[in-house]
C-alpha cells in the first residue's frame, strides 16, 4: 500500500505558481530477465536535472529493485501537501495484465502473469494515493512503450507472452496523465543514435517554457514525436483538470512588477 498519512485539509484555486514542486524520476535499465534498456537512465537524469532547474524539489531513482521502486515511491506520496504540484515520472519496462498497467522493476527474474500483483507497481493504485494526498495538481508521465515479455509461472521459458504497451489509464481530482505512446501499442526507440528515448527527448526541450500551460506544452511534445517517427508512435494524454492553469516553469509576474513601479 502506497502512503499512509491522513489527508489534508482541501487547496484552494489559483495559479500553480503559488505553489511547492515535487517530483520522484525513475529510470530502469539494468533488468535481469528482460532486455536492458540503453536511454532510460539517461531520460531520468535529464529530468531529474530539468525540473530541478525549473524550481522542483527532486527525488530520483536508478535501476531500482521492487522493494526500493515501493519505499521510494511511499516516500515521494507521504511527502505530498495539499497545495503541491506533484509529478511522478518513470522509464523503463512497462507492461499491462488485466486492464491493469505495471511497472517493471529491475529484479524481474521471477515475474509471471500468477505474481505480478505481488512484484510490480501497479500504476493506478501510484496515482491513486497521489490524488488522495489532495495536491493542486498531479502529473503522471510513462515512458514505457517498449515491447515486454511477461512469464506465465504455467508455460516453459520459451513462451513467453508478449504484451502490447500499456491500458488507457483516468484519474480523479486534478490529474494530467502522459503516455510515451498510445494506449496498447509498442515502439522501440534503442536504436536511436540520442542519448534520450524520442518522448523525453522532447519534452526536456519543452519542459522548460515559461508561462506555457501544460496541455500546450504536451500538444508541442506530441507534434515533435510524431513528426520525427512519421507517425509510428504517438503520445497519449488524459486531463482531468477542475481549476486554473497548470505551469511547470514561469517567468516572475509582470503584472507585479509593473504594479510595484507604478507605485514608485
Amino acid at each position: 500500500m502506497f502512503g499512509t498519512r491522513q489527508k489534508a485539509e482541501n487547496n484552494s484555486h489559483g495559479s500553480s505558481a503559488e505553489y511547492r514542486k515535487t517530483a520522484l524520476v525513475i529510470g530502469n535499465s539494468l533488468y535481469h530477465r528482460n532486455s536492458k534498456l540503453n536511454n532510460t537512465v539517461n531520460d531520468a537524469n535529464g529530468m531529474c536535472d530539468t525540473l530541478r532547474s525549473i524550481g522542483f524539489k527532486v527525488s530520483k531513482g536508478l535501476d531500482l529493485t521492487y522493494g526500493q521502486m515501493q519505499s521510494d515511491i511511499n516516500k515521494f506520496i507521504d511527502d505530498i501537501q495539499p497545495k503541491d504540484l506533484a509529478l511522478f515520472y518513470f522509464s523503463g519496462h512497462g507492461t499491462q495484465w488485466e486492464d491493469q498497467n505495471f511497472l517493471v522493476a529491475c529484479d524481474d527474474e521471477n515475474l509471471t502473469k500468477e505474481n505480478i500483483t505481488r512484484y510490480a507497481i501497479n500504476a493506478q493504485d501510484v496515482l491513486k494515493h497521489m490524488t488522495n494526498r489532495k495536491p493542486f495538481a498531479s502529473i503522471f508521465i510513462l515512458d514505457c512503450c517498449r515491447t515486454y515479455y511477461l512469464r506465465s509461472s504455467a508455460l516453459n521459458s520459451g513462451n513467453d507472452s508478449e504484451t502490447h504497451g500499456l491500458a488507457p489509464m483516468h484519474g480523479d481530482g486534478n490529474t494530467f496523465i502522459c503516455f510515451a505512446c498510445a494506449p496498447n501499442q509498442t515502439s522501440s526507440d534503442e536504436n536511436s543514435t540520442d542519448n534520450h528515448g524520442t518522448y523525453t527527448k522532447h519534452l526536456l526541450r519543452h519542459i522548460t517554457k515559461p508561462n506555457e500551460q501544460l496541455q500546450d506544452l504536451m500538444i508541442d511534445v506530441t507534434h515533435d514525436v510524431v513528426r520525427e517517427t512519421g507517425g509510428a508512435q504517438q503520445p497519449w494524454q488524459h486531463m482531468s483538470f477542475t481549476h486554473g492553469d497548470i505551469y511547470l516553469a514561469h517567468r516572475a509576474d509582470e503584472d507585479m512588477v509593473n504594479s510595484h513601479f507604478q507605485e514608485v
